[in-house]
């Protein structure tokens, strides 16, 4: 979904007949299909675009006005009456526009849904209401009404999969560099911090930092904080060059820019607020206390069992194995996300789906109270591509049949929090736990929901793996992050 100024926004969920798909949840509840008495017109402009309108006669919401009224009477308490006992004049003439302006909103919303339903209809977003001064309401002065709505029509398109066109899969060479440095980067995790006489150019320095005026005395009542940093994340190369070689007791005068990464970073290394910061303009005086080292963790079996479990790796042979493993499963997610961008983007080229676009944009910024229209014109054209590709995969679900089942939703659920477990070399629960664990997930219909739409974005992606043609192309680890780090944006 594309984001602009910070303001995301919304794709539509795609309603039709059979209601919304299984991928994707209501943008409104669904109605039951029952008939109404309502005249319901549905005028296309288009192929795209419609124009629906409901009148509504006295007989069609009389009864039920009169039910609400007196459901509202017997909870309505005023001044000078017992609870339940105000006049029904008193409770029409106070509320009575409310109450009536309710059950019409009602009785429309089932109406139209209930239209759309029936006559197969499928629509992008909400229907939006068109103002017009003819179609006003007199809520004081009830009679028959009239309302029309702006429709946006789902378009339709031939899926023609896989035709000629071949795709590339790129994929990282796991090669033996990557796997030593993975290994190196496991062995500094589990390491430990030694004291060293001097501080080297990697090494961290425990240090004071003491707030200065503008002579280079230190302020009485300003900040005194015992902060670390790390000599690795300089990048000023002249104050990185006169740290190294720091030793306790050794005081230096410095802007705290240089050595901190942003303000929320400086903030912290000084025990100041974020504002303050970035605001700040003077030079602190450091004394260093401590400098440390990092010694990695020596690659025995002692690391192996803190990484995996008491004898399940036994040897480094079997340690460069196990990383392999672990490489080539954690760029599978990358590799399919580079994957689906080309694939997108190419089907998206070649089937030129058309969109209600005038409409989109109306219906973006009635969604969206913090979106501009100038941040949805400028956002438009990806946000479009995003829509195409959610009915090019909705396509792809209804054809396919595509579907999500109950204890698919529990397992997967289980592996990804087991994952998360393995990700931080924690020991994984045992089965009862994490089912349990996943009930409690699953329980949050955000989560529940985006889980959900995980699982047919990879079934949607197995489908295009065994169908369409396609190369695997290994590149570098560098080249493979950079191409995945575009894919992200």
């Amino acid at each position: 979904m594309p984001q602009g100024v910070g303001v995301r926004l919304p794709l539509p969920a795609l309603f039709n007949s059979n209601g919304i798909s299984s991928k994707f949840m209501p943008f409104l509840a669904l109605i039951k299909k029952k008939k109404t008495n309502m005249d319901v017109i549905v005028k296309n402009l288009d192929p795209l675009n419609a124009v629906l309108t409901v009148k509504i006669s006295n007989e069609d919401y009389q009864k039920t006005y009169e039910s609400s009224l007196k459901n509202y009477r017997k909870q309505m308490q005023l001044p000078g009456f017992r609870k339940g006992h105000v006049p029904t004049n008193i409770i029409k003439k106070k509320y009575g526009p409310t109450i009536l302006a309710e059950e019409i909103d009602k009785i429309l919303n089932k109406s139209i849904f209930d239209h759309i339903s029936t006559e197969k209809i499928n629509i992008l977003g909400n229907p939006l209401p068109i103002e017009d001064d003819k179609l006003k309401v007199d809520w004081n002065n009830p009679g028959d009404f009239e309302f029309a709505y702006e429709l946006g029509i789902a378009p339709d398109f031939t899926l023609d999969l896989p035709g000629k066109l071949k795709y590339t899969m790129y994929q990282p060479k796991i090669d033996d560099s990557l796997i030593d440095k993975q290994i190196n980067d496991l062995a500094k995790r589990y390491g430990k911090l030694i004291s060293v006489e001097k501080a080297g150019e990697g090494d961290m320095i425990f240090a004071n930092f003491k707030e200065l005026d503008e002579n280079g005395n230190v302020v009485a009542d300003g900040f005194n904080q015992s902060s670390t940093i790390s000599l690795e994340f300089i990048e000023d190369k002249k104050v990185k060059k006169k740290l190294i070689g720091a030793k306790p007791k050794d005081e230096f005068t410095l802007d705290p820019k240089t050595i901190s990464r942003g303000d929320a970073d400086m903030a912290a290394m000084l025990g100041i607020e974020k504002e303050r910061a970035s605001l700040y303009n003077r030079n602190v005086l450091m004394t260093v206390t401590d400098s440390k080292t990092l010694e990695p963790a020596n690659i025995d079996v002692a690391l192996f069992d803190k990484l995996y479990g008491a004898g399940e790796v036994k040897n480094e042979e079997e340690f460069r194995n196990k990383v392999t493993k672990e490489l080539n499963k954690m760029f599978v997610a990358d590799t399919d996300r580079l994957f689906k961008k080309e694939v997108s983007a190419t089907l998206i080229k070649k089937l030129k789906i058309k969109l209600p676009d005038t409409f989109l944009k109306k219906w973006i910024l009635s969604s969206n109270k913090e979106a501009t229209k100038e941040q949805v014109d400028k956002d438009y054209e990806m946000y479009a591509d995003n829509l195409k590709w959610q009915l090019i995969e909705n396509n792809i679900i209804k054809d396919q049949k595509i579907k999500v089942e109950g204890e698919e939703l529990m397992n997967h659920t289980m592996e990804l929090i087991g994952s998360q477990y393995a990700q931080y070399n924690m020991m994984i629960p045992a089965e009862d736990e994490l089912k349990k664990a996943a009930e409690n997930v699953l329980a949050n219909k955000d989560e529940a929901r985006k889980i959900n739409d995980m699982l047919y974005d990879k079934k949607v992606m197995d489908f295009l793996k065994s169908t369409l043609k396609i190369t695997d192309k290994f590149i570098s680890h560098e080249d493979f992050v950079k191409k995945s780090s575009e894919a992200m944006q």
